[in-house]
């Protein structure tokens, strides 16, 4: 399964979704992307402003003439994995001194003036909110670096982005930054304060993308269920307000607080059929000690109350979370707490990680565990996972489910779709059928994803 928005993330990708029709003579741009949902989304923006600028994608570096590293700062050693990646890059810039190389985003503004000290290759570090200013600092030539918080929204400035066709399913920003400091976490530092984008500007966006063929959006988030504009739009209101455009057939968000998960919002998941079945609500533990030294402002029985009033709204909602196994100082009795809460919970899937400080984080400091001990915990907690994600996979054989078809399979002929728990879902069908959705008889459960075929 993919991982939630801004859940610790292990992954790199491409994102080099640019304009179409690029003509010979513009400069190439590569971008390498880590991360999560946040990071795709920032770099579409960033090559869609690099594009107003004369830069048309590529996905080889060796074209490249600006290669941009859209770095996430979640799990550890993030930074050193960075340097990792530059240090491949070397020899590429040492045979093309005009390259140019960029590190954007969390690493950069956690790092900031230390990557250019540490990799003299790097041209520009640009950090998560300053990233509209890249084509001004591109032009003045010289080294540069910019981590502030500027006082004007960054999707002011950005350019419309191409108004080629989409892929069906798309990612939108609503709300940046976090007010949590939950005491394990870097996004407050990286990400800065909670923001939300005005809902007018958003449903402009979310029209534009599904008149180029967008029919699913997920909205994006460090802590999406707290938006709130200028104008008082929550969350619920938004959802309801995109659910209203003509040709969306699904809405999605994430990533969620317990804390932020009002009465308006599980309504929504009551009333708006167009808002999937799925909830990522991370809880991290299940030991109201450890929740409190985390900083949560929750307790497991709040949580599993949560839980009871989001599936009396909706009884099919599939359920996703995070969890991470050896804070300092969680005991046994605290680390069986968590396993009793996954048991009560039952997840769809889930993400579990052993503790690793973030340098500057208030837990970084405190007494760490035994690495043997986080690493034999996690292992008992993912087999608990494991097996509550095979039943839930297990459990919708025979089922048929809407599908909505995304993209060509492996296999000649197979179609990738998703099903509304976000389940992968593989089957025959006609390439025409991508972009629409259509019923599906589940045949066969994998370990992480379903085998169908249309149904009749």
């Amino acid at each position: 399964m993919a991982e939630p928005a801004n859940s610790p993330a292990d992954t790199v990708e491409l994102a080099n979704s640019g304009p179409d029709g690029a003509t010979e003579g513009k400069k190439k741009l590569f971008v390498k992307t880590y991360g999560c949902q946040m990071n795709v989304y920032d770099s579409e923006r960033m090559v869609a402003a690099l594009g107003a600028n004369g830069y048309e994608p590529t996905e080889v570096a060796e074209e490249a003439d600006l290669i941009l590293l859209n770095t996430c700062h979640i799990r550890e050693k993030a930074a050193e994995k960075v340097y990792s990646d530059l240090g491949r890059l070397r020899p590429l810039k040492a045979a093309k001194p005009e390259l140019r190389v960029g590190v954007t985003g969390c690493v950069a503004q956690a790092e900031g003036a230390e990557i250019l000290r540490r990799a003299p290759m790097v041209d520009l570090v640009v950090g998560p909110q300053a990233y509209h200013r890249l084509p001004a600092m591109l032009e003045r030539g010289a080294r540069a670096i910019d981590t502030d918080f500027p006082p004007e929204d960054k999707f002011d400035h950005l350019p419309e982005g191409s108004r080629a066709r989409r892929a069906p399913a798309a990612f939108l920003t609503a709300q940046e930054g976090c007010d949590k400091f939950c005491a394990f976490c870097v996004v407050p530092y990286t990400r800065g304060a909670e923001v939300s984008r005005p809902a007018a500007r958003l449903l402009a966006e979310a029209r534009d993308l599904v008149a180029r063929g967008v029919v699913e959006l997920t909205l994006l988030g460090q802590n999406v269920n707290a938006y709130r504009d200028a104008e008082g739009a929550t969350l619920a209101g938004l959802v309801r307000e995109i659910a209203g455009i003509e040709g969306l057939e699904r809405i999605r968000y994430t990533t969620s607080h317990p804390n932020d998960m009002g009465d308006d919002l599980i309504a929504a998941h009551a009333e708006e059929p167009k808002l999937m079945p799925f909830l990522h609500l991370p809880v991290q533990s299940g030991s109201d000690r450890i929740l409190k030294a985390m900083n949560r402002r929750h307790t497991a029985a709040d949580y599993l109350a949560l839980i009871d009033r989001i599936r009396a709204a909706r009884p099919d909602m599939a359920l996703s979370g995070d969890f991470i196994v050896g804070f300092p100082g969680e005991t046994e009795a605290d680390f069986q707490a968590t396993l009793d809460l996954i048991e009560a919970v039952g997840y769809a899937q889930a993400f579990s990680f052993a503790y690793s400080p973030r340098p500057g984080t208030p837990a970084a400091g405190r007494d760490d565990l035994p690495a043997e001990v986080k690493s034999e915990r996690l292992l008992r907690l993912q087999a608990l996972l494991t097996r509550q994600q095979a039943a839930y996979q297990a459990a919708m054989v025979g089922r048929t489910l809407p599908v909505l078809l995304e993209k060509a399979g492996r296999d000649p002929g197979q179609l990738v779709g998703k099903s509304p728990y976000l389940h992968a879902v593989h089957l025959k069908a006609d390439p025409t059928l991508v972009g629409r959705v259509v019923a599906a008889r589940v045949t066969a459960a994998g370990t992480n994803s379903l085998s169908g075929e249309l149904a009749s």
